[in-house]
């Protein structure tokens, strides 16, 4: 009963120790560094689509909008099986985890045991008693000893780990995005060549029967041979490019499967061209992009751990307390342990101070403020990066929007120039050289419509990644 009061009585005092001395945190207070940011994008011309409140783009699933299946359950497959996505995913459990580690100091530490001895005395030590040369000593001690966070160190330390887990978070997230983009990029490329084949394909029967009609005009003794063997030259040089785009698509095909999660040899994507143009896609205000970018929202956090840490390296100027306690049973005999007579107890309290350290508490501090200065210069550039990017796709899908609508005019105009050739070929009025020459300005045009499509999806995939995907600082775990 007396040992139960003496360790309620440490209790008591140890709590109040800590709300009379919890209350002080050294280090500068956190304020959110700042950032330049326009009043609205370069890059959005008068015919870009103007964000209303209801448009958003989807959050967690912006690949949807494509409307496209087949890449709606790729993309999932990412989500599920994608090993980079996965160790990502560690990294931030890893990181959380370091949160609990770090406020373990919050609490004091306690260690309890048991010991049994057997003594022998020498027989010719000075205290040698025939009668007490053999002993036995039990003991069941219980240890307790707590350093009060006065400085706020703990706190401090506790405010970095919370920071950085924040800041894997969104690294997570980032990863996440990156992935994803990856994926729609590679799918859009992989189509684009599918359209590059289609049209291949077709153009590759068409000059074999452009080859057959060169054969039967020269058995008849209308054409010349230099026109067989330049209508030969042309299909077997559309049979090569042809076969080329087979090599391109099995290399967007295998890094499909690995960014799925699967061995290139268990994976297949059916040929199938590409879709419609991309939709207008709502950017909303310059000033919503530092809210949307989960990179963004890592390196702010990572400011904000830097800046805790100046408060953990400006704790080691002040003195170190501990506060400690001990209690438990000890008999040289079993039968007698647990009497009251068996107990004891201590307590103690101790401050040291370190006097002389050669300058390394001062060289620590320095160098936190520089991480700190470091870290706000990275998020300052990181936000720098994000506008660039959104300009830059902005740019690209605006021009090439326009660039489609000259190109269509070279395809249907090439296809005139075709059409007239070969009738002035089949009437003998041209020789076919003018058709070849006209084969291949249709070919090429109809080749670069397929290009500035492909280029198109990508660039909208490009902007929606810029800005942010769908993702806001909200789904940021307050942990």
């Amino acid at each position: 009963m007396l040992i139960r009061r003496r360790v309620v009585h440490i209790a008591v005092m140890l709590s109040s120790a800590a709300l009379l001395m919890g209350g002080c945190t050294v280090g500068p207070k956190y304020v959110r560094p700042t950032a330049e940011v326009p009043a609205d994008y370069k890059e959005t011309g008068p015919n870009w689509k103007v964000a209303q409140p209801s448009d958003a783009i989807a959050k967690g699933t912006w690949w949807e909008i494509y409307d496209d299946p087949q890449l709606n359950s790729l993309e999932e497959q990412v989500t599920v099986a994608n090993q980079s996505l996965k160790a990502a995913q560690a990294t931030f459990a890893e990181a959380r985890a370091a949160i609990r580690i770090a406020r373990a100091p919050y609490y004091p530490s306690a260690t309890a045991g048991i010991t049994a001895a057997h003594y022998t005395t020498s027989a010719n030590s000075a205290l040698h008693s025939a009668q007490d040369a053999h002993y036995q000593d039990y003991q069941i001690p219980f240890d307790a000893s707590w350093e009060p966070d006065l400085w706020g160190r703990v706190r401090r330390t506790v405010e970095a780990a919370r920071s950085e887990a924040q800041a894997s978070a969104s690294d997570l997230a980032n990863v996440d995005l990156s992935l994803h983009a990856e994926l729609a990029q590679d799918y859009f490329e992989l189509r684009g060549l599918d359209s590059q084949k289609q049209l291949l394909d077709s153009t590759v029967s068409a000059y074999q029967e452009a080859l057959k009609l060169t054969q039967s005009r020269y058995t008849g003794g209308i054409a010349s041979a230099v026109d067989v063997a330049q209508a030969q030259t042309q299909l077997e040089t559309t049979r090569a490019q042809d076969q080329d785009v087979d090599v391109q698509r099995a290399a967007f095909e295998h890094a499909i499967a690995v960014l799925t999660g699967k061995p290139p040899y268990q994976f297949s994507v059916s040929l199938s061209p590409l879709g419609p143009p991309p939709m207008a896609i709502p950017v909303g205000l310059p000033s919503q992009l530092l809210e949307r970018r989960p990179d963004i929202a890592a390196a702010e956090r990572r400011v904000q751990e830097a800046n805790a840490n100046i408060g953990v390296a400006k704790a080691a100027y002040y003195p170190n307390v501990v506060l400690s306690a001990g209690a438990g049973v000890d008999s040289s005999t079993i039968g007698t342990l647990l009497q009251g007579a068996s107990g004891f107890w201590s307590l103690a309290g101790s401050a040291a101070e370190l006097v002389f350290d050669g300058g390394a508490r001062r060289g620590a501090t320095e160098q936190a403020r520089a991480a700190y200065d470091l870290s706000v210069d990275n998020y300052r550039q990181t936000t720098l990066n994000a506008f660039q990017e959104v300009e830059d796709n902005l740019a690209a899908l605006q021009v090439l929007q326009g660039e489609a609508k000259t190109q269509e005019v070279a395809v249907a105009a090439a296809q005139h120039s075709l059409d007239l050739s070969n009738s002035r070929y089949k009437g003998g009025v041209a020789d076919y050289l003018e058709v070849i020459t006209a084969q291949s300005a249709a070919l090429a045009d109809q080749r670069t419509a397929v290009d500035i499509l492909t280029r198109r999806m990508t660039a909208s995939v490009l902007l929606i990644k810029a800005l942010g995907g769908g993702w806001d600082v909200s789904k940021i775990p307050p942990l």
